[in-house]
């Protein structure tokens, strides 16, 4: 990875790469990406864990609400999930379809990665019936549900930095073999229309991530999606909240064998590299491409209306290691104060629909 990283960066115009084609490499490369490699990266032999893989409640979950929503807005049974990984989240999903639903189905998976396409494909043929394609546009129109479980987080970024009153953007360069950072006067274009856009104003010393592929994919998803709703499941901060002290240096990080790495320029093509995403510029974009806000809620406050209480067991089992134990200690990690939901927003668009959020939760 190294050996690639170091042409691309001395190939370059100025001897340097943005961070966004730095990410863009070290996570998306076709043989050297840290997503592309035949490697496990979710769960505890991995370097993170996804809310959805915390147990088969959530995939259940939705598959009902879906189902309902279908039921409530004459919605095909359409589902397409972005970015599935090992593909524990569609098993659940589609094992709660064929045991309680039983009705047609369509389930698409959008799938980047040829390790987590291969993934899928043992966990889920031969019991589901899901096609898998590697990207959007691969699809053609249709209507139903887009969604996505931190999908957005792990797109490459821009990052800048206000520096005594001036912007820059940050760049990477290398020399022997290290990487570093150096900063350049901010020129982007984009850039400086994402920061007019949003009225963002950095302070002094300040850095934020700029996600300009953000855009891109809003717009494939709107595209692909004539009719229906899209479920953005993820964690992030608006405009207000980047502007907070406690944001001053961004939220760019690594996550290595369960340990979170603030230097991102370390293990290039090893580590996960994600950033909070911009709730505000997603709203936006999507409004600009008919994609209309219909909600944006807490992970666990999403949960909460859309069910999940009903899932508990209503006996109590006093083995602590019984299938009803930990199906109900997963409900509870997942709607608690302080468990993982609570730092998760889960946002849902619509196009097409005249919907308000009371139709989505009865």
């Amino acid at each position: 990875m190294i050996t690639y990283l170091q042409k691309l960066i001395l190939n370059s115009p100025n001897g340097s790469i943005s961070y966004s084609d730095y990410i863009g490499a070290a996570l998306y490369h076709p043989e050297f990406g840290y997503y592309m490699k035949d490697k496990q990266k979710i769960g505890r032999q991995g370097d993170f864990i996804t809310t959805s893989n915390i147990s088969d409640v959530y995939g259940r979950l939705v598959a009902k609400w879906f189902f309902q929503t279908c039921e409530k807005t004459n919605l095909p049974p359409v589902f397409c999930e972005i970015g599935a990984g090992n593909g524990r989240f569609a098993k659940a999903f589609l094992k709660e379809w064929d045991d309680s639903i039983k009705a047609p189905l369509q389930y698409f998976i959008v799938e980047s990665s040829p390790y987590h396409r291969k993934l899928q494909s043992e966990l889920l043929m031969g019991d589901f019936s899901v096609v898998q394609v590697e990207s959007l546009s691969e699809l053609g129109p249709f209507e139903g549900m887009v969604f996505s479980n931190e999908l957005f987080d792990a797109l490459p970024v821009h990052v800048i930095e206000k520096i005594n009153g001036k912007l820059f953007e940050v760049m990477v360069g290398i020399q022997e073999d290290k990487l570093y950072e150096q900063q350049i006067p901010l020129t982007n274009s984009e850039v400086l229309s994402f920061l007019e856009e949003s009225k963002i104003v950095l302070k002094e010393k300040q850095r934020i991530e700029i996600p300009l592929a953000m855009e891109k994919m809003i717009q494939e998803i709107a595209t692909v999606l004539t009719k229906g709703l899209v479920v953005t499941g993820d964690y992030g901060y608006t405009d207000k909240e980047w502007m907070d002290p406690r944001r001053a240096e961004g939220s760019l990080r690594g996550y290595f064998q369960h340990m979170m790495i603030n230097d991102v320029l370390q293990h290039p093509g090893e580590m996960d590299i994600t950033t909070h995403i911009h709730f505000d510029y997603l709203i936006r974009k999507g409004m600009q491409v008919k994609l209309q806000l219909l909600t944006k809620l807490r992970q666990d406050e999403f949960l909460l209306k859309a069910g999940i209480l009903k899932e508990l067991e209503n006996h109590y089992d006093p083995n602590p290691f019984s299938e009803v134990s930990k199906r109900n200690r997963a409900i509870r990690s997942l709607i608690m104060p302080s468990g993982m939901s609570s730092y998760f927003h889960v946002i849902v668009q619509q196009k097409g629909l005249q919907l308000s959020e009371s139709d989505l939760f009865t």
